[in-house]
């Protein structure tokens, strides 16, 4: 996939008449109480970035449920827009590894690119280190997948610790471990990241930060240092776009957030902006392996 599109690496859908989604009931929601689809994907995501349309795109689970995870896989099989879903399993389970096999054995298994598991909601500061959770881990770099960490910045401690224990499992960051934009203070957090992108097996989503910052007056200079500070730590080769559909619609949308990008690359190179917007993500979800219609 070295067709100069747009991958779109974190975006989520749900439909509230199959499945209720009870975190939409917090304040601050309510524009987004609905159930959402690739139709209106399609709709939101109109604007290219660098000239790149939007080719491919990771669908990512929004519940700690294996059920929501299988329709997941279910919808990719049958939207070509999709390259690949990040779902979620047990890691603590035993059965972990008989649970992955089944979800790629199902319909739409061959999506199935990571796994995820709602870190930021853990009171436990080393969550990812329990020997439960690390045995899931394995069970999850044994088959070939990649994981999604899910943190907050009081939370990279751990994460770094993942890293540095499991050097052979691909590990992206989401939403840049939600730095704290709004306050402004990003010194803390800064330390943190480079010290995780130190680890060459982690790479940085450029996502979700419109979000973190003042939703309603944020503007692109707000996001820049947290622009700034993700390429410099990562370099744009270990960096990918995601818009975090539809959540960004609370802060200005998918295609403000692409104009926002836009901007903040145009300092990039060809290849760097390349490799931020579709090579990255194509290389860690292995998206050019899956197969079309399966």
């Amino acid at each position: 996939m070295s067709d100069h599109g747009l991958v779109d690496a974190h975006h989520h859908l749900w439909d509230l008449r199959r499945r209720p989604q009870p975190w939409l009931d917090e304040d601050g929601n309510e524009p987004i109480r609905r159930s959402f689809g690739m139709a209106d994907l399609r709709a939101a995501a109109t604007r290219p970035i660098g000239g790149r349309p939007l080719r491919a795109t990771v669908l990512v689970h929004c519940l700690a449920t294996v059920e929501e995870t299988r329709e997941l896989l279910a919808l990719a099989a049958d939207e070509p827009l999709i390259g690949a879903v990040v779902g979620w399993a047990d890691l603590t389970s035993p059965a972990i590894g008989d649970r992955i096999d089944e979800l790629r054995a199902g319909r739409g298994g061959t999506r199935l690119r990571g796994l995820r598991h709602l870190v930021q909601g853990e009171a436990d500061p080393a969550w990812l280190q329990r020997p439960e959770v690390e045995r899931g881990l394995r069970a999850v770099q044994l088959r070939g997948l990649g994981y999604d960490l899910l943190i907050r910045s009081h939370q990279f401690e751990q994460g770094i610790r993942l890293a540095e224990r499991w050097p052979g499992l691909p590990i992206v960051l989401d939403h840049a471990g939600k730095p704290p934009i709004a306050g402004r203070d990003l010194h803390g957090w800064e330390r943190q990241v480079r010290r995780l992108a130190a680890y060459g097996n982690v790479v940085g989503k450029f996502s979700g930060l419109i979000t973190e910052a003042d939703r309603r007056g944020w503007t692109s200079p707000d996001i820049r240092p947290v622009a700034e500070v993700l390429l410099s730590a990562f370099g744009p080769e270990r960096l990918m776009f995601g818009s975090d559909w539809p959540v960004c619609t609370l802060a200005g949308g998918w295609n403000r957030w692409a104009a926002t990008v836009d901007e903040l690359l145009s300092g990039c190179t060809a290849d760097e902006a390349d490799a931020v917007l579709g090579g990255t993500a194509t290389s860690f979800y292995q998206l050019s392996s899956v197969p079309k219609g399966a």
